[in-house]
């Protein structure tokens, strides 16, 4: 399969071969070396090189009169003047000297072609210049149907990049056909394709003839993908600018027609007119249309390069384009918009219930909105409250559009900016309208909480008047300038706390509450949605993964903490994404994902039961807290020193929080004999609160219960119940007074492997709010006053020792 065929090979390895033009042709055991730097030379191609260093001109000084037969070698390290053997390649080429010019710098160019690989044994000659003795390499491989595939792949993807090289000559693509012999033309395309000096001397070096087709066809691959990609951005490039070019013409063409008819400019009159088409099909009100047909008539009279034109034109564009007529039909169903709230969402009756008498009260009078038509869903991350604005559109057969307005500033964004700036454009109300199509969607103005204000305005004011029904009939929006009638839109609002917002939002909605989930609900959720999705998201099957109930329990007690699904459908996902891999790779075909795979794809359990720990020493109790997140347990922790009866607070804890345990001190010491503490233990120490977590601020009065009971525990010795959490203001009188948030908390405390709670007797009417599962685990005790919590976190007093009683006696 050579190039060249061998036909005698003589003792001192002088090699006799027939070459490709019918020659014979003798290749020496040595021959002269010609080093040379970043180009490859291939046996049978034609290539020209440049000689400039000395060794070189004395080669060719030598050997022109002569043979003209040298050996071309590249160097490895292009950097070296004088190569050495170990600068150089093993492998060459045999080459003859076609021509010899002299350049006027003097230095020489040659034109070489190649005619049979070598190898490189060993330098014989360095002075004055390199001789080397050789040995020759004759291919390897035989033919077959595969080198033939291979010949017919690379010499069409070597016919398409001649194509697709504008550079390339036309007579190309005829010696590329024009080569048959396979080795002949992997060296042809090899010495002719882009690639680094590196790569070619690889090429160079495979004698297997089929491994340098593959290796061929790999680099006119990668070569024809980026002249495909050049020339398919050319051409679409081209492709615009010809669109461009052939409008721009027509257009000056029709203009010079109708000039010559008589027939004025008519691209702006075909322009009014089809404004005035929209404008009257769009059905506007009145005042509306009046406003309209007044700036459509200052357009016909401005010239249409005025810069006032494109603001008047858009302006007529986005009124012609808002749906002042267009409205869903709805679909008030209620037995199928309960049953489309239970595909989408597990539990939350309450939620449910009242969703339902809206949509009841929506189709005895469909044409009133009435007050508290504007609901608000609050409740912590991740417990579907946009989902349920979902399913309620879904419900109703109306449109759903989200409104996102956490970290919405500026009061423009929801009324507009007026049309005297430049890049003007209507607020996010109008234009969500305009992308929906329709005057009554159900709209979503999520994170409501979350609205800020500075010099630009207090957009929650702007919120006013769009969630009033008395005055959103006539909406105005900046941009504008003309009413518009929202009455129709179903407004929903999302918050994660009303804390944050102002009261006179506040007073336009009507709040409903969406607690967080136990973790029976959350087991429900991941079997009934979270798995399949996840599954489904993944590109897993059912047949390929089951999730057993245990684990699934595992991950929603060990690895998440929160009120709502969302780390748990994280921790799920992650569990189906290490389950994917592994079935890809065929390390298994199914998986039953137990306790010990939950560990193997999340690693180490994050949370774990620490109760028992930290309140197993006196001075520790356990509190309850609600955050915007949902509810959450907090240790407090008191420790005393000797000193003058002062108190320390740290751990970040606000103005009411440092009020109630200032309180619970004071309560503490006017209490101290009937507690049975001793008062000279309490004004000879100083005592020390701390809130643990002091990263995170807190605040607020329903610590002052925990806080007694730590102080009581510290001076006592007596550890309180490891089990047990607490909530509840103190007042100096010792009485407990009511909190809110008490289903948050006790959910958190739940979660928290806690079992016990004491609550305020006063807060016993939101018992039935708290989910029965709660109730059936965890035992509540109402209490009114300190001496039943401390019955209750302490136990029973232990007698008073005598030289304690005699004293408190003689005291007395």
């Amino acid at each position: 399969m050579a190039e060249t065929q061998v036909l005698e090979r003589t003792p001192d390895n002088t090699v006799v071969k027939l070459g490709g033009n019918g020659q014979q042709v003798t290749i020496p055991s040595t021959l002269p070396i010609l080093p040379i730097r970043n180009v490859v030379v291939f046996p049978g191609t034609v290539m020209p090189l440049n000689v400039g260093r000395q060794k070189s001109k004395n080669l060719l000084d030598e050997v022109m009169p002569g043979e003209k037969m040298i050996g071309v070698i590249t160097q490895k390290n292009g950097d070296a003047e004088e190569p050495a053997y170990s600068d150089l390649n093993t492998v060459g080429v045999a080459a003859t000297i076609l021509k010899l010019f002299k350049l006027p710098d003097g230095n020489q160019s040659i034109i070489v072609h190649g005619i049979t690989r070598f190898r490189l044994l060993e330098l014989t000659q360095t002075d004055p210049f390199l001789i080397g003795r050789i040995e020759d390499h004759e291919d390897t491989g035989e033919p077959g149907p595969e080198i033939e595939a291979l010949v017919n792949s690379v010499r069409q993807s070597a016919n398409r990049v001649i194509e697709l090289s504008p550079n390339t000559p036309d007579e190309a693509a005829q010696v590329l056909n024009s080569i048959t012999n396979p080795s002949a033309l992997a060296d042809f395309l090899a010495a002719n394709l882009q690639a680094d000096a590196l790569e070619k001397q690889k090429m160079l070096e495979e004698l297997d003839v089929e491994k340098r087709l593959r290796m061929v066809a790999a680099h006119l691959a990668n070569q024809l993908d980026r002249l495909e990609l050049q020339n398919r951005i050319q051409s679409q490039v081209r492709e615009n600018i010809d669109k461009s070019q052939r409008r721009y013409y027509l257009q000056e063409q029709m203009k010079a027609i109708r000039k010559e008819l008589g027939e004025g400019d008519p691209a702006g009159q075909s322009e009014v007119e089809g404004l005035r088409t929209k404008l009257e099909a769009a059905k506007l009100p009145e005042n509306v249309m009046k406003e309209a047909l007044r700036e459509l008539s200052r357009l016909e009279a401005i010239p249409s390069a005025s810069p006032e034109y494109g603001v008047i034109r858009t302006w007529l564009q986005i009124v012609s384009e808002l749906p002042w007529a267009v409205m869903s039909e709805d679909h008030l169903d209620l037995k199928e918009a309960r049953k489309l709230l239970d595909r989408d969402h597990h539990g939350l009756d309450k939620v449910k219930r009242r969703i339902i008498e809206y949509l009841a009260v929506r189709k005895l009078k469909p044409d009133g909105s009435g007050a508290g038509a504007i609901l608000c869903f609050v409740g912590p991350p991740g417990v579907g409250k946009t989902s349920l604005g979902k399913s309620i559109a879904e419900s109703m057969g109306r449109k759903f559009i989200r409104v996102a307005l956490g970290g919405v500033r500026d009061e423009a964004d929801i009324r507009g900016h007026r049309r005297t700036y430049i890049g003007s454009m209507p607020g996010r109300i109008i234009a969500e309208l305009r992308k929906a199509g329709t005057r009554n969607p159900v709209m979503m103005l999520d994170e409501i909480d979350k609205l800020g204000s500075d010099f630009r305005g207090d957009p929650s004011s702007a919120l006013l008047e769009v969630l009033d029904p008395a005055q959103n009939h006539t909406f105005t929006d900046h941009y504008l300038d003309v009413p518009f009638d929202l009455s129709k839109v179903l407004f929903i609002a999302t918050a994660n706390t009303m804390d944050t917002i102002p009261g006179p939002l506040r007073d336009r909605m009507e709040v409903i509450e969406i607690p967080g989930y136990t973790q029976t609900d959350k087991l429900m959720i991941a079997k009934q949605y979270l798995v399949p999705r996840q599954i489904e998201a993944n590109g897993l099957k059912k047949s390929q993964v089951k999730f057993k109930d245990e684990a699934l329990r595992y991950v929603i007690e060990g690895y998440t903490r929160e009120a709502g699904v969302r780390n748990l459908e994280r921790s799920i996902g992650s569990i189906s994404r290490g389950i994917a891999a592994e079935i890809v790779t065929g390390e298994k075909t199914t998986e039953v994902v137990t306790k010990p795979e939950v560990e193997k794809f999340l690693g180490p359990r994050r949370f774990e039961p620490e109760l028992a720990q930290r309140t197993s020493v006196p001075g520790v109790a356990t509190g309850m807290a609600y955050t915007p997140v949902g509810g959450d347990i907090l240790f407090i922790e008191a420790t005393r020193m000797p000193g003058k009866g002062a108190i320390t607070l740290t751990g970040q804890i606000g103005d009411v929080m440092k009020e109630s345990a200032t309180a619970a001190f004071s309560l503490i010491r006017s209490r101290s004999e009937q507690l049975g503490i001793d008062p000279k233990l309490l004004a000879e120490s100083d005592i020390h609160i701390h809130v643990p977590a002091g990263a995170i601020p807190k605040d607020g009065p329903s610590a002052g219960v925990a806080m007694f009971t730590a102080l009581a525990s510290l001076m006592l010795n007596r550890p309180v119940k490891h089990d047990l959490a607490m909530t509840g203001e103190i007042t100096l009188r010792g009485l407990v007074l009511p909190i809110g948030g008490l289903k948050e908390k006790t959910l958190a405390a739940k979660r928290a492997g806690i079992r016990q709670v004491i609550v305020p007797k006063r807060n016993e009417k939101d018992l039935p709010d708290i989910p029965k599962e709660v109730k059936d685990t965890v035992k509540f005790h109402f209490v009114e006053n300190i001496d039943q919590v401390m019955q209750i976190a302490l136990g029973p007093a232990p007698k008073l020792r005598k030289p304690l009683r005699k004293r408190l006696a003689a005291k007395a």
